[in-house]
This record gives C-alpha cells, sequence and structure tokens, in this order.
C-alpha cells in the first residue's frame, strides 16, 4: 500500500485532539476468533489419524503463535515441518522436526507430506515451492486441516477439508485447551508405525555432501561451520536470494523464531545488508550475519556506506561462486548446461570494496581457513566485516525438485541428473 500526501497538505497545520482509544476500520477486519465447532472437528480428526502431519508457514511466525505450536506439537508427538518462511517457529533441533520442506526440502519432509493421512495446515498457503505440481500432489487419500486469517488462501490450490479461518495464536490457544479438557489421545501403536516409516526415510541423510578435494570451500560447509559457532549466541541470519538462501535454509538449524530474516516469494535480491543493519538496530547486542552472494550483493553494496554512518557492525559471508547459482544450476538441470547470462566475469575486489567503505575485508579461499576466518569476525564486535568465501562454482542445492514434478520426486545429486 502507498499513501501519496500531497506538499501542501503536510505543511497545512491542523488542529490535534489526541490519539483515540480504538480505531473502527471500514475496510477489512480479518476474524480472530476461530469457530469453536470447527477446531474440534479438526481435533476428533487429527486424533484418529494414523498418520498425522503438521505442516507450518510464516503465519505462525506473525500471529507470534511459536510457543502454541510447540506445545501442540509436544502434546500430540506428530511430526512438524516448516517452509522457508516458517522457519525457527518449531526447533530444528528437536526430532520431531523433519527439516524444510519442498523444492529443496529433505526427504524426510516431502514424502511425510506426500505419505500422511490427516495433514494439519497452519499459517500457509501451498504454494508451488511447497508442494509442487498439484497435479502430482496428494494422490494418496487424506484429510486437510487448514488454518489461516485469511478466507481467501484456503482451498485456494488444494481443496480442504476442515477449514478454520482465525488467527493462528487465538485458534491453537483453543485446540490445546479442548486437548487438555478431553481424554482422547493419539493412538501410541499407528503413531509408532509411522515413526518407524519416518525414521527410514530420515537414514538417507539427503542433506549430506560432498567436501571436496584440495580444500576446496563448498558453500554447506560455510554454513554449517557458522551455525556451529553461532548455536549458543543470539544471532539473526538475513539473506538474499539464490543458492546462498538455500544453503542457509537447509544447513543453519533455527531453533528459535524471527531469526531468519529473508524475502521469500518475493525473490528479492539484495535486500539481505538492509535486512542486516535494520535488524542491528533493533538489536545491537545481537550477532547478525547476512548470508549472501556475489551477484545479489551488488544490488545494494551502497548500503556499506550507511553501515559506516549508522554504525551497524553486521557480518557478511558472501558464497561467492562467481555465477548467478540458481540461475546456473536450472541451465545445467532444465536446459542441458545451455548456459546464458549467468557467468560473472567482472567482478570487483570486494576485499578492497569493503576496505574503501571503511570496513574490514577477508579474503578466504581454502575449506581449512574457513572457521578462523568466521572466529576473526565475531571478535570484530565494533567492525562491519566483508567475509569473500570462494567457494565452488560447480556446486549445486540438493535435494531438488524439478518443475511440474511431484514433491517426491527429488533429485538427491548430480548423479541423479
Amino acid at each position: 500500500m502507498v499513501v501519496d500526501i500531497p506538499k501542501d497538505v503536510s505543511f497545512k497545520k491542523v488542529p490535534y485532539h489526541g490519539y483515540p482509544q480504538s480505531v473502527e476500520m471500514r475496510s477489512y477486519n480479518p476474524v480472530r476468533k476461530g469457530h469453536g465447532g470447527q477446531i474440534r472437528k479438526a481435533l476428533q480428526l487429527l486424533l484418529a489419524a494414523k498418520r498425522p502431519y503438521i505442516y507450518t508457514g510464516g503465519g505462525v511466525l506473525l500471529s507470534n503463535a511459536s510457543n502454541e505450536l510447540r506445545q501442540l506439537v509436544d502434546m500430540l508427538g506428530y511430526p512438524c515441518t516448516h517452509t522457508l518462511m516458517g522457519l525457527g517457529a518449531y526447533p530444528a533441533s528437536d526430532r520431531k522436526y523433519l527439516g524444510m520442506l519442498g523444492m529443496h526440502g529433505t526427504v524426510e519432509a516431502n514424502n511425510a507430506m506426500q505419505n500422511c493421512d490427516v495433514l494439519l495446515a497452519i499459517g500457509a498457503r501451498f504454494d508451488d515451492r511447497v508442494i509442487g505440481n498439484p497435479k502430482h500432489f496428494a494422490q494418496n487419500e487424506r484429510k486437510i486441516i487448514h488454518i489461516d486469517i485469511d478466507p481467501s488462501s484456503i482451498s485456494k490450490r488444494v481443496k480442504v477439508d476442515i477449514p478454520i479461518v482465525g488467527d493462528v495464536k487465538d485458534v491453537l490457544t483453543e485446540m490445546i485447551a479442548m486437548i487438555k479438557e478431553g481424554t482422547a489421545r493419539p493412538d501410541a501403536h499407528s503413531l509408532g508405525a509411522w515413526w518407524d516409516t519416518i525414521e527410514g526415510w530420515r537414514k538417507t541423510n539427503c542433506l549430506k555432501y560432498d567436501h571436496g578435494k584440495n580444500d576446496i570451500i563448498k558453500p554447506q560447509y560455510v554454513v554449517e561451520t557458522l551455525w556451529n559457532m553461532t548455536k549458543d549466541a543470539d544471532t539473526y541470519i538475513t539473506s538474499d536470494v539464490g543458492q546462498h538462501q538455500m544453503w542457509a535454509a537447509q544447513y543453519y538449524r533455527f531453533d528459535e523464531p524471527r531469526r531468519w530474516i529473508n524475502s521469500g516469494g518475493l525473490g528479492t535480491m539484495g535486500v539481505g545488508i538492509p535486512y542486516a543493519m535494520g535488524i542491528k538496530l533493533a538489536k545491537p547486542e545481537s550477532e547478525v550475519f547476512c548470508v549472501t552472494g556475489e551477484g545479489s550483493v551488488q544490488m545494494c553494496i551502497q548500503e556499506l556506506s550507511t553501515c559506516l554512518q549508522y554504525n551497524t557492525p553486521i557480518k557478511i559471508v558472501a558464497l561467492n561462486n562467481r555465477y548467478l547459482g540458481m540461475v546456473r544450476q536450472w541451465q545445467e538441470i532444465e536446459y542441458s548446461g545451455r548456459y546464458s547470462h549467468s557467468y560473472m566475469d567482472a567482478l570487483p575486489n570486494f576485499v578492497k570494496l569493503a576496505e574503501a567503505y571503511g570496513h574490514v575485508g577477508m579474503l578466504i579461499e581454502r575449506a581449512s581457513d574457513v572457521e578462523a576466518a568466521l572466529r576473526e569476525a565475531r571478535k570484530l564486535k565494533d567492525r562491519t566485516v566483508f567475509m569473500d568465501f570462494r567457494t565452488d562454482p560447480t556446486e549445486n542445492v540438493f535435494p531438488m525438485v524439478q518443475a511440474g514434478k511431484g514433491i517426491t520426486e527429488m533429485l538427491l545429486s548430480s548423479e541423479d541428473l
């Protein structure tokens, strides 16, 4: 929404009568409290499920309902997954969390989505990056419960059996209260068998990657090292858009909500540094890392000047593979390696550029130097540090679901091509 106020209006003096205690909007007023009967029906279906699954999106975070989600998952013992926008709503370190699902999701998350018999969707929209081709989605018989504050999002792409319109936090609070009041509980035998199936999928270890030879830097290793180093600190991660965004989502295991800031479906390159600056201003005592690529970072690299002006000492982790990596990956996989406009053959010297803006620049070209570089950057608490990690230019993001495929038709490595 854009509200354009003419200059002559903004210069006029008007009497001020104070703020009203409440504002009645004549336009859209969302329904916050879910229908009790629908919630009860959903709960009956959920508790009777043999292969239940909880699928959550960014709506859980927007509703500040992470605590309610955690309580519900822990009470039921059901498997849980997040979209890219929902990461951190439930702890990634908990075994009930199956990882991110979708185009670059885990084998266990995608297979559970396809094979469950009751799906509880919370604050999510069944977008194409999550369910793949709708024609191939939910071919097995199942029931779908969908909680969303926006009624237009329900049954938009996938037919829903029990719609619940309402604020996620309010609906989950009521659902939890109903569980506590009632005596019905999940069937332990069926749930145990379902978990056995999930653990079988989990054994594929789909996020395992080849560390390479000759001390080459793998981008997954950079993110994994960053997570190991900062997991016990109050850390925020921002990203731009591309391969680096997916690697950050896959290998940085978020245990807390609102620690992962990215543009999601908007696909906006260049937002990583501005996001990081905003977080640093709001949370000056926290560690803030911008995980970016050499293509995205140049969209807003002039904001390094703003970092200095407003003293926002962020840490920039540039996974520099000398390509527009996600474009190159699609050209390799979908277009038989016919590359066009994806190679970055005129890159600046990022170290000198960072120094020209008054910051610290680091060039890291060997995997054996990754940990030391990150440690050194963290020590420089009052400086913005630009780390140029020269990563393997041929590395692709796996797992991957190709366009038009179902979410269980996954490529796990280049050998599957």
